[in-house]
């Protein structure tokens, strides 16, 4: 990881004589995202979650509880599931990072977006993206042999709509489809 500090100083406060202040001081950092690099200048500790968010506009990521426990946030790191509010977006320079923006080619939607709109299973659909990526990193664990193991692996991801046996449903389809067990 190669890193450039910059600090930005508060205008009128760096005369001589005048303690110079800091205003977050920054790296220049490259990201993965979706197949397309991005490189940013951000703070040490902002986490992925507001990279995506707040300096990438990509806020189909949503954030939830800030704290790793609803899952809302979920997104795939080289495949694998992820909470971005719990990384940092430096811990991620050389990783493959996929948004629910990543997951459709154009105009045609991944299976599994599909099996969600076919079982309604996104119902007010904040929770809907980190639903939908987190099952994609469960199919990609293949840990996955039945419905209930569907339900223990998916237990990460809160839906306040109470839809899980719809969710349940796509995952299902989507694993079933492709000759995977569940």
């Amino acid at each position: 990881m190669s890193a450039i500090l910059e600090t930005e100083t508060l205008p009128g406060i760096s005369s001589p004589g005048v303690a110079t202040s800091s205003v977050s001081p920054t790296s220049l950092i490259t990201l993965k995202i979706n197949g397309v690099e991005k490189r940013l200048p951000l703070a040490p500790w902002t986490t992925l979650l507001d990279a995506l968010r707040e300096h990438m506009d990509l806020t189909g990521t949503k954030k939830g509880c800030d704290h790793g426990q609803c899952g809302a946030c979920t997104v795939l790191v080289n495949g694998k599931r992820i909470n971005s509010c719990l990384t940092l977006a430096v811990m991620q320079e050389g990783n493959e990072i996929t948004t629910i923006e990543g997951l459709a080619k154009g105009e045609e939607l991944h299976p599994l977006q599909e099996a969600f709109v076919e079982h309604d299973a996104f119902q007010c659909g904040y929770c809907t993206p980190g639903q939908i990526c987190s099952a994609i990193g469960l199919m990609n664990e293949g840990k996955a042999q039945s419905r209930a193991e569907i339900r223990e692996l998916m237990s990460g991801n809160l839906c306040r709509c109470g839809a899980y046996s719809n969710i349940v449903d796509a995952i299902d389809q989507v694993m079933h489809e492709r000759g995977e067990h569940a």
